[in-house]
């Protein structure tokens, strides 16, 4: 949807054709005047017009001046916010997958888009000099077409020369953004695994691989500077000759009393701004640099968001989680499935299997964390791709092992949740220790993981979702704290539909059912002591307790 003009925009419309209005016709007034004193043309109007015309085209200039930035300031929020919402438009259920990574993002939304938001007002710079020039072309051939011939003998050289700089610049710009998006992203996962980086003592190596799209963002940025050096000097050298042209063919007119004194004064102004196309340099460089930045803001446009319906749940459903025939791939690769699993209305069902079966994969799926490939996942006997997100949202709550806080201040991030929730969550100790307590900012928290977790179960407890899912939520708590959380967690979501990742045996032994993932494929859903007797079963949980203590 394009945005609606606002006042800054309105005044760069207005006052950049003014500017080149008053411009254009300064050399021509300007003429009168030169008239006027030498006697030509008495009186006082020649001079006052020329004060009006000075005067506008300074006013014209200001406003033009003051409201180009305002205007990429205001374009460039509005490209921001649309991106952010289009972004969060196309949810996590994997459309991105296989895209720019976050670091990339990240360029885009910053660099990219502030590089697109100054399109208005380098386009409409760019074509006011452009009408300028051209206007100044007809203003001389109105003096003498002679003057006008004199000027396009450069006009076919300096359009090969703008049109070749601005496929140059185009390409350098795209060259450019995309090193700095490979750069962000390098840096954005080295900063996520900092810890690991330094524990392994992998900084020089990690520096290295990092920094490594720099040579290519160096050579893109001294392709640019050559191509504005050469097109630089080349304009310079062509405007000469074309002033020197038109100014030397005016003389030969004014000798001949073809032109009177005031209509020399007219060429040479004429004559300067119609070359002044030709030096529009830094003008080209913001059109080209807008657009290489346009071009990858609109590569995330393009990417069609989520489709989503506008159905509800039965008022009275249980919960029932139904998985038919899912499938969920990465490439040409199988990450989950084929599988079938139906999850009892009401009851808990923990998930076990070694790192890598794909058990945060099945458990995103009830939420449209990530949609399968094939098959559907349906709740209460409704496809969630047909509800309403806002239905989704409500049925489904999640507590994860790394929860992500919103908001200004704790009890924004909490959504909601008050003291029996933060209580419940054993959270309510930490919290009232924070010098704000639960109005302190988010910036200035500095929480272990197990507090972390602490909060996020406290959200989640906050919502009626008939469907719970913990994704490896309390996996930075101790055993004591993870004991009374769990009690608290079965008390306050008794009666719903659970999916837990199970990384202890005990977690496993409280649920249920257990369904036990094996590379993707549901190989058992039954209790859990019922499994105990496969030998694989508790190797199984063997192996993936051993890397919950390991991580």
């Amino acid at each position: 949807m394009p945005r609606r003009p606002t006042g800054w925009t309105l005044a760069l419309g207005l006052a950049l054709p003014v500017e080149a209005a008053t411009t254009l016709a300064l050399p021509a007034v300007l003429a009168g005047a030169v008239d006027a004193a030498l006697g030509r043309r008495p009186g006082p109007g020649a001079f006052l017009l020329l004060a009006l015309v000075l005067g506008t085209a300074a006013t014209a200039g200001a406003t033009a001046a003051a409201a180009g930035p305002a205007c990429s300031a205001e374009a460039t929020a509005a490209l921001r916010g649309r991106l952010v919402r289009h972004l969060l438009a196309l949810g996590p259920g994997g459309r991105l997958r296989g895209g720019p990574p976050p670091g990339d993002l990240t360029a885009r939304l910053l660099a990219s888009a502030g590089d697109a938001g100054g399109r208005l007002p380098a386009v409409l710079g760019a074509a006011g000099a452009l009408l300028t020039s051209v206007g100044a072309i007809i203003g001389l051939g109105l003096l003498s077409p002679w003057l006008a011939l004199a000027f396009f003998a450069g006009v076919v050289p300096g359009v090969v020369l703008i049109r070749l700089f601005l496929r140059q610049a185009g390409a350098v710009f795209t060259r450019y953004q995309e090193a700095q998006g490979a750069l962000a992203a390098l840096l954005g996962g080295a900063l996520t695994g900092l810890r690991s980086i330094r524990a392994a003592g992998a900084e020089r190596h990690e520096a290295a691989r990092v920094l490594a799209p720099l040579p290519e963002l160096s050579a893109a940025g001294h392709a640019l500077w050559a191509a504005q050096r050469r097109t630089a000097w080349q304009a310079t050298l062509l405007i000469a000759l074309v002033e020197v042209a038109v100014l030397t063919t005016a003389g030969d007119l004014l000798a001949d009393g073809a032109l009177a004194p005031g209509a020399l004064a007219a060429a040479a102004g004429w004559a300067a701004l119609g070359a002044g196309l030709f030096e529009q340099v830094e003008a080209l460089v913001g059109v080209a640099h807008a657009r290489a930045g346009q071009a990858r803001v609109d590569e995330l446009l393009a990417l069609s968001p989520v489709p989503s319906g506008t159905g509800v749940l039965p008022a009275d459903g249980p919960g029932r989680v139904e998985l038919r025939g899912v499938v969920v791939r990465d490439g040409g690769r199988v990450l989950l499935g084929p599988l079938d699993l139906t999850v009892p209305g009401g009851r808990t069902v923990a998930l076990v299997g070694r790192s890598g079966s794909g058990k945060s994969l099945l458990a995103a799926l009830p939420g449209r964390l990530r949609d399968p490939d094939e098959g559907c996942v349906l709740i209460d006997g409704v496809p969630v791709g047909d509800l309403a997100p806002s239905e989704l949202r409500h049925a489904v709550g999640y507590a994860f092992a790394r929860p992500a806080l919103v908001g200004r201040t704790v009890r924004e991030a909490l959504g909601g949740a008050g003291p029996a929730e933060a209580a419940a969550a054993r959270a309510d100790g930490f919290l009232h220790r924070l010098p704000l307590g639960w109005d302190t900012p988010l910036d200035e928290l500095r929480l272990s993981g197990g507090e972390l977790q602490r909060l996020g179960l406290a959200r989640l407890l906050a919502r009626p979702a008939r469907v719970v899912v913990l994704d490896d939520a309390t996996s930075g708590l101790d055993l004591a704290t993870e004991y009374q959380v769990t009690e608290a967690l079965e008390r306050a979501t008794h009666g719903r539909t659970r999916l837990v990742t199970a990384h202890r045996a005990g977690v496993a032994a409280r649920a249920d059912l257990v369904a036990w993932l094996d590379a993707g494929r549901l190989r058992a859903l039954a209790p859990h002591t019922a499994l105990l007797a496969d030998p694989d079963y508790r190797a199984a949980l063997a192996d993936t307790a051993l890397q919950a203590a390991a991580g």
